[in-house]
């Protein structure tokens, strides 16, 4: 796709050079370029947004396996603002706890 873009864009250059760049031929380029980024961004967005998607769902397969997880976790994303930052919160705790843990001496060492 990529490579038929810049084939029809050197076209327009040779064809907008051998007329004389009439400002009407620019004026359809700038419409079309306009045109053409704008369905892009919809097919960028469509495709960040399917990634995201297997990703949550591979995350959420993860997380139902571990013995011990919180299953809760699996549905946070419809979640209410506050119970998201409860389980923000918590998880915060948890990691202080765990930092606290590994800065603290072994003494079985």
């Amino acid at each position: 796709m990529a490579l038929t873009l810049l084939v029809a864009d050197l076209a327009w250059v040779v064809f907008s050079v051998i007329v004389g760049f009439p400002n009407r031929l620019e004026v359809v380029f700038q419409t079309l370029v306009a045109g053409l980024t704008f369905a892009l961004v919809f097919v960028i967005q469509h495709t960040q947004a399917r990634q995201q998607a297997a990703t949550q769902r591979k995350l959420a397969e993860i997380l139902r396996t571990l013995p011990g997880a919180d299953n809760a976790l699996l549905t946070l994303e419809h979640a209410s603002e506050h119970e998201l930052q409860a389980a923000t919160d918590s998880h915060r705790a948890v990691r202080r706890e765990a930092l606290y843990e590994a800065a603290e001496p072994n003494p079985e060492a």
